[in-house]
Formats: structure tokens, C-alpha cells, sequence
């Protein structure tokens, strides 16, 4: 069993994302927050490759953890993506406008804390001992999303965006193509 069936397996319909096609008959994502703002992103793998996960779907573990250093926080979405040339784990924030640095990285973490967990899951409940391993990880954050778009967006990363300290940042997107997220190695 692949690694995204065993976690369309574990995780619930709710707390995910479903593809859709667009006008050119390509899969896509439409990642929305609430209903005051979305993202689109294209040219998603197919459907039994890529799982999106809402990771802000449950409720933070407050009653356990006291949250002074942001181990509560968690970023909107997940995807996980194993296709023949690529294994990847994104991890995404969306902002309307934005936000501190500080607290994009804490909610980075929490997300990549949560795969972290749904990875040890799949290994002792499914016994799968390689269960999310060797997936590359990328950090994005999107950021003014409900403010009118502008001529060309602008990007900032440092590096390869594969730590919440080093993220893409990315401001007043139309839209995003996954394999921009997922990076090229």
C-alpha cells in the first residue's frame, strides 16, 4: 500500500482537500481560508499521489500544552506528494495581509510536528517501518492574499525552502504551480 493511500486511510475527508480540474482539464487545489480568501494551485499530481491535508482542522492541544513557545500552532495545509520523480511535503501558510515572521515559523513547525506524528502512525498502526520516509520537505508562506493582486508577484526565499527559518515567501498570488512549491531536486 503507497504511502498516500495509507493516509487518505488514516485521516479523516474533513480535514482534507479535495483536487479539482480547471479550465484546461489539470488537476488543482483550491486551498481556501474560511471564506475571506484562497489560493489556487496547479498542475497537482494525480489524485492517488497527492493527499492535502487542512492541518488547522482540529483543535490546538491547549489542554496539554501550555503554548509558550508556539508548540500549539499549526499551518493551514500539508501536501503530501509521492510521484515517480518526486517526494515532497509541502507545508503551507496563508496570510491575508501579513504576519510576524516568529509566529509563520512556530505554525511551520506545528504543521511539520503533525506529519511528524501521522508519520509514527503509519508505522506502529500500519505497520509501515518506512512510512514517510525520504519525502523532501518545503516551507512556503503566502501572504496578502485578500488584498487586490498586483501586475507580478513577488518571491523571496533563501535557499532551498526546506526549513520553517528558510520559507518561500510568496505576496499577492493569482495562482502557484506545484512543481514551484515542490522545487526542482
Amino acid at each position: 500500500m503507497s504511502d498516500i493511500a495509507i493516509l487518505k486511510e488514516m485521516i479523516k475527508d474533513t480535514a482534507t482537500v479535495p483536487l479539482t480540474k480547471n479550465n484546461y482539464g489539470k488537476n488543482q487545489v483550491i486551498l481556501e481560508e474560511a471564506t475571506d480568501y484562497s489560493v489556487t494551485v496547479n498542475g497537482m499530481p494525480d489524485n492517488d499521489q497527492v493527499i492535502v491535508i487542512k492541518t488547522d482542522a482540529f483543535s490546538a492541544p491547549n489542554a496539554i500544552f501550555k503554548g509558550n513557545r508556539g508548540e500549539c500552532k499549526r499551518a493551514d495545509f500539508v501536501i503530501i506528494a509521492d510521484t515517480d520523480t518526486k517526494k515532497r511535503i509541502i507545508f503551507m501558510e496563508l496570510k491575508a495581509k501579513k504576519d510576524s515572521e516568529t509566529e509563520i515559523i512556530q505554525q511551520l513547525t506545528g504543521a511539520q510536528c503533525f506529519v511528524a506524528y501521522c508519520q509514527e502512525i503509519g508505522r506502529k498502526f500500519w505497520q509501515q517501518k518506512n512510512f514517510l520516509n525520504n519525502y523532501q520537505s518545503r516551507f512556503v508562506s503566502i501572504g496578502h492574499i485578500n488584498v487586490p493582486k498586483r501586475k507580478t508577484r513577488i518571491e523571496r526565499s533563501t535557499g532551498n525552502y526546506d526549513s520553517p527559518e528558510r520559507m518561500l515567501k510568496i505576496d499577492w498570488p493569482d495562482y502557484i504551480e506545484f512543481n514551484h512549491l515542490a522545487g526542482r531536486k
